[in-house]
């Protein structure tokens, strides 16, 4: 929450698609030059029902559906954030966002360094992101590393409803294009507590969400609750594991990371997309470089395989890294 606010005291228990329904609410009601729009956003309140409830509240016009062409939507929203307006599109899925690579990679970040400042371009775009719950093919794809990989954007992945709020509502009136990864295992999976009303949490800070003194487990989305039953287990053999929800991909908070291994001394970095090329790589190649003085073991990632992820059937469970995994690597750390 950003220092200068007055924060809102009532809160009301909810998941992280209604925190996310709720911040899309706030912003439209605030800021009558933002619009949302994407594949089924209108009529059907989304696939996961993300903005139920909005285009009637807010009419066709700020809430609307377009056609099934993911290079359109990324496009149009390209401009109306060169017009001055502030677009919010969603991708039904991460996995779909492909056909608008051309749109991410040649435009969508290069507007500012293009025009030498003279044009800014607030888009947020949104997508359901990662596995867990057996959907089809490409509805799972955790493409994060590409998107991170584009000059002059931002990348933000919540793992919590709390953090799902206000990172969004922080994204959305962020000045630059944000893209808005939303862990779909994370949609319903658990409730807590939300303040009401307008906050924001700032881009780019990591939230440290259980202490210990042996090893560091840096991590996002998905893979946070994950990470923090394995933390739990090795907590019972008398380990202490730190776990780092990085909250933020671009710009990444590297202070939080490397005072945690500089104290821990050990690392392991944990995501569900392919390994080859991961952002676990470029997480790990930051603390080799800046805090290999303090590393007592090799970092070790645990990651999902090079491969498609696999539709519908019970392999997802082997191919996304569970519990198991991260334990074993933290034992192995501590074992070096």
């Amino acid at each position: 929450m950003t220092a200068t606010q007055t924060p809102p005291t009532a809160s009301t228990t909810r998941t992280m698609v209604a925190a996310i329904n709720d911040a899309l609410a706030i912003a439209l009601e605030r800021d009558p030059t933002t619009y949302l729009f994407g594949e089924d956003v209108g009529v059907m309140g989304g696939v996961f029902r993300a903005s139920d409830g909005l285009q009637a509240r807010f009419g066709t016009d700020r809430v609307f559906d377009t056609p099934l062409a993911e290079a359109s939507i990324v496009g149009m929203g390209i401009g109306m954030g060169l017009a001055g307006l502030r677009p919010i599109a969603e991708i039904q899925f991460a996995g779909f966002m492909y056909p608008a690579l051309d749109q991410i990679l040649s435009h969508l970040g290069r507007y500012r360094h293009r025009t030498r400042s003279r044009y800014s371009l607030p888009m947020v775009i949104r997508a359901p992101y990662g596995g867990g719950v057996h959907t089809p093919e490409q509805h799972a794809d955790s493409p994060e590393a590409i998107l991170a990989h584009v000059p002059g954007v931002k990348v933000v992945i919540p793992s919590t409803p709390t953090d799902a709020k206000g990172l969004l509502l922080a994204a959305i009136e962020d000045p630059d294009p944000v893209f808005f990864l939303e862990a779909i295992k994370l949609y319903r999976s658990n409730k807590e507590s939300v303040l009401d009303g307008h906050y924001t949490i700032p881009l780019g800070k990591a939230r440290v969400v259980t202490e210990g003194d042996d090893v560091t487990v840096i991590t996002y989305g998905g893979m946070v609750e994950v990470s923090v039953k394995a933390a739990e287990a090795a907590r019972a053999h008398g380990i202490g594991v730190e776990v780092i929800d990085l909250r933020t991909l671009v710009p990444m908070d590297l202070e939080t990371v490397l005072n945690s291994v500089a104290k821990t001394g050990r690392a392991v970095v944990v995501t569900e997309a392919p390994r080859t090329g991961g952002f676990h790589s470029e997480i790990s190649a930051n603390i080799a470089e800046h805090a290999i003085d303090s590393l007592r073991a090799p970092i070790l990632r645990v990651t999902g395989y090079d491969a498609p992820y696999p539709p519908f059937t019970a392999i997802e469970d082997v191919y996304r890294p569970n519990a198991v995994r991260v334990a074993r690597a933290i034992r192995t750390v501590m074992g070096y």
